[in-house]
């Protein structure tokens, strides 16, 4: 398979030597991957330092707790509305366009908070919330759908663990100098840096020859869903509106039901990220940062060291985690934030948050990659219907959760919260080992069923999601 990413310079078909230019142009993908990357850790820095600087300004500017959460909420709000209209967008413009203009509209809404007059402050932190919430969704949904095309499927794996290191080392970067950055040159300057960070992508995504979205699917998009009878005409024959993300979802067996585990999970997280400064103040009343700094950069080094050890896995063995990782990845991952509120000693817990974050790092690799082997017409939809869930999933939770620590300890919030997540985890694997028994049924089992969803042969779906060498949404070869 030749990526896309590398199309502009790959070798002509006529050239000599598959396996050498097989080997070039897997060399000019990773490359260019990486420099892709490295463009997308420098707007995630931006991206959690504005995290911390906003909500300082919001306060500072408002003098109301109420105002900050109302700004979280109306950003979360506006990534949950991107993620149901994303699918549609990329089955329209190519994901180049749309991580481009992600960076350039979140960069100028910064601007546009810099240079907004004192009396205008409020109406600009409302447009930042917006556009910086929609933009985050739009630019993380055409990038996770296009990485296959970008890199190859054999390596999306490989993609996955380096973005999401990437992702890591920026929010431990991104929390640990927001503070230092607003202290020592204030505000605006912190604007500027963060603006800064989100050109340095956009021009990073244009220097790149990018495959993926509707310019890459051509007159075939959709064809999928057209052949479910979902697609209702008009009285003139026009198309109508067409619940593709919906038909992603039903496309494999498991896979709504991964999705919707993935909602419980954001919830989960919601409420570790709301008790962990209460917890941490419970510790050391007199500096509650230092629990809470040293928390998370223990669980980024054990999200990094995750991402180190399946690179080497998949790149030895040609295999990614599969389904089955993402369900006990999930287990382990909640079990281990739970445990992080339960008193032990400092040196227990700071092995107990490195587990958190190798289990979350683990998850994060198997889910995008599961989602990634659906067919392209119907791969954005998927993210997109995901970043919604995820989105609403930790929306609700913040406002459960913060409700909730008025009246019991972290440990309680926390164990509620993540406790829905092993149960839906444990239903989940359930379900996956339900589909490895009835693996042998042949084509009138699940892989015939997803023929019979509409997909076309060469399009269909196995439904195979138990396997840790190859993921429920695999795109059958014939």
């Amino acid at each position: 398979m030749t990526s896309g990413i590398e199309s502009a310079d790959g070798p002509t078909a006529d050239e000599p030597d598959d396996g050498s230019r097989k080997a070039r142009d897997t060399a000019v993908s990773e490359r260019r991957f990486r420099f892709l990357v490295a463009g997308y850790a420098v707007s995630s820095y931006g991206t959690f330092l504005n995290m911390v600087a906003l909500n300082l300004f919001v306060y500072e500017t408002t003098g109301r707790a109420l105002a900050m959460g109302l700004f979280m909420a109306v950003r979360l709000g506006s990534g949950f509305v991107a993620g149901l209209v994303v699918g549609a967008l990329l089955a329209r413009f190519s994901a180049k366009s749309i991580m481009l203009w992600a960076n350039v509209g979140q960069g100028g809404v910064m601007l546009l908070l810099i240079l907004a007059p004192e009396s205008l402050v409020t109406g600009a932190l409302m447009a930042v919330s917006v556009v910086i919430g929609a933009c985050g969704t739009l630019f993380m949904v055409a990038l996770r759908s296009s990485i296959p095309e970008m890199v190859g499927e054999d390596r999306r794996a490989w993609a996955n663990s380096l973005s999401i290191t990437g992702r890591s080392l920026a929010m431990v970067a991104g929390f640990a100098s927001a503070g230092v950055v607003v202290s020592l040159v204030g505000y605006t300057a912190a604007f500027l840096l963060d603006m800064a960070t989100f050109v340095i992508c956009a021009v990073t995504v244009a220097l790149l020859p990018i495959a993926g979205g509707g310019k890459r699917s051509g007159t075939d998009a959709g064809k999928p869903a057209e052949k479910a009878g979902k697609a209702e005409q008009s009285g003139k024959g026009g198309p109508r509106w067409r619940p593709v993300a919906f038909l992603a979802l039903a496309a494999a067996p498991g896979l709504g039901l991964m999705v919707a585990l993935r909602g419980v999970d954001a919830f989960g997280s919601a409420s570790h990220n709301a008790a962990l400064p209460i917890y941490s103040t419970s510790l050391d009343a007199s500096n509650p940062a230092v629990f809470v700094s040293a928390f998370w950069c223990v669980w980024a080094l054990g999200n990094i060291g995750a991402q180190q050890v399946i690179q080497r896995y998949t790149q030895r063995t040609g295999k990614t985690v599969g389904a089955l990782g993402f369900g006990y990845g999930t287990v382990v991952m909640s079990a281990a934030f739970i445990a992080a509120f339960a008193g032990f000693p400092l040196a227990v817990t700071a092995v107990i948050a490195l587990i958190a974050g190798a289990a979350d790092g683990l998850t994060e690799v198997a889910y995008t990659s599961h989602l990634q082997t659906l067919p392209a017409t119907l791969r954005g939809h998927a993210f997109g219907l995901s970043a919604t869930f995820e989105n609403l999933g930790f929306g609700v939770g913040m406002i459960l959760v913060a409700a909730a620590l008025d009246r019991f300890s972290p440990l309680a919030v926390v164990g509620w919260s993540h406790g829905a997540a092993i149960v839906v985890a444990v239903v989940f694997l359930l379900r996956v080992a339900a589909l490895r028994r009835a693996e042998p049924a042949g084509p009138s089992g699940r892989a015939g069923g997803a023929g019979q969803a509409g997909l076309r042969k060469e399009e269909a779906v196995e439904g195979r999601p138990d396997r840790g060498d190859r993921d429920g949404a695999e795109v059958s070869r014939g």
